[in-house]
């Protein structure tokens, strides 16, 4: 979900900077003094929170940027992994899934309340936040992705190790491939395709190892994570529709889909009565439970603040290149410290895998069609032909 807000970010300073770069040249034209055009010029705003990075260099907005993506989803996957070692927690993922969309809305709320003191000022506790601008009936479609992806994701940790959990995460790219052919009917190039092709092996290769070194290996958590997958890959499109369309910001948007989300797991939970037992084993574990998972929540949050910063100032490739190196050392602090079985195999998959996020990201900038490819066979198959090599023998006597 971070990840589509994250494009659309990115977009729109593509845009704040083309803006700019018109504006600068019609100053130069323009017989006005210098100091005048340095001062039509304004860089596109930066800010994580109520922090104002605007006036920063590149260097240092990035460094920040990337220092907190690290550091944060580190945190992140470390106390996720550390909640499910409690004993007898693993069956409990859905109520870990409804305590961070808990603690979600109240981060939402107050996000929202620090961007309206920002704009009108007066009373912290006084202000109204901004009207919604997106339609209820979308944010229920994505209350009910958003579901999806984070509880079936934080569910699939009761039967899968934490690595393959991350690997899998790593192959969203999959899915959404595959569902814009079908429904969109989008056209990709060859380097879409054989990074997908690379991600399917280094998957397969990675969770084959993972079956059997892992004692309580469970198809179910695979089934559970790849479900996961394709929520995810279905929130992207209908979030990034609707934020262009609405001019939303992403603080509404994460407000509503995990404010919607929490009520519709709510009232699931009820119904199963999985509520209940769920509560009554996080009141014996309270620290470990509401404790970390508050810390959980928390890193989550400001991980996809940071994310945010990092495409507007880098761009989505760049700050693809920053997730996937952060989820390379979440997967080695995970076998440093939690002890787990390990073999090659690991690492060789898991290098398969960043080949086609590579890969993926390169398609970015560079876009090598089929049509591409059979012309420039069809040059160079020319250009031997033309070539008649007259070879000369030299015969010494």
């Amino acid at each position: 979900m971070g990840s589509r807000m994250a494009e659309n970010a990115g977009s729109s300073v593509i845009s704040i900077n083309g803006a700019a770069g018109s504006s600068q040249a019609t100053a130069g034209a323009s017989p006005l003094p210098q100091r005048k055009s340095s001062s039509a010029e304004s860089p596109p705003e930066l800010r994580i929170l109520c922090f104002d990075l605007t006036f920063y260099n590149r260097t240092t907005q990035f460094l920040l940027s990337c220092a907190g993506v690290f550091i944060l989803y580190i945190l992140y996957g470390y106390l996720q992994e550390l909640i499910f070692t409690v004993e007898g927690f693993k069956p409990y993922g859905w109520f870990l899934t409804l305590v961070q969309f808990g603690y979600y809305i109240g981060f939402g709320l107050v996000e929202r309340r620090l961007e309206g003191y920002r704009v009108s000022g007066g009373s912290f506790w006084n202000i109204e936040p901004e009207p919604r601008c997106i339609p209820m009936k979308t944010y229920l479609v994505l209350a009910a992705l958003t579901l999806g992806t984070m509880g079936l994701s934080n569910s699939s940790l009761g039967y899968l190790n934490y690595p393959t959990q991350v690997i899998f995460k790593c192959c969203k790219l999959i899915p959404v491939l595959v569902g814009s052919i079908l429904i969109q009917g989008k056209r990709y190039g060859v380097l879409d395709f054989a990074a997908a092709t690379c991600m399917c092996i280094g998957l397969a290769w990675f969770t084959l190892a993972d079956s059997q070194m892992t004692p309580n290996f469970n198809l179910l958590g695979v089934a559970m994570i790849s479900g996961a997958l394709l929520c995810d890959a279905a929130i992207g499109n209908v979030q990034e529709k609707a934020m262009r369309e609405f001019k939303a910001p992403s603080s509404e948007v994460v407000f509503y889909s995990y404010g919607l989300g929490f009520v519709y797991l709510f009232v699931i939970m009820l119904v199963t009565g999985n509520f209940f037992s769920g509560f009554a084993f996080c009141l014996e574990h309270p620290l470990e439970t509401f404790g970390y998972g508050f810390l959980f929540s928390l890193s989550g949050y400001l991980g996809i603040q940071f994310v945010l910063a990092l495409v507007r100032s880098s761009g989505a490739p760049i700050a693809a290149t920053v997730t996937t190196a952060r989820k390379a050392v979440t997967i080695a602090f995970s076998f440093i410290l939690f002890s787990k079985p390990f073999t090659v195999q690991y690492l060789w998959s898991g290098l398969i895998v960043v080949l086609g996020i590579y890969l993926n990201v390169y398609s970015k900038k560079n876009k090598l069609t089929f049509a591409d490819i059979r012309q420039r066979l069809k040059q160079f198959a020319n250009s031997r032909i033309a070539r008649t090599p007259s070879r000369k023998f030299l015969i010494e006597v």
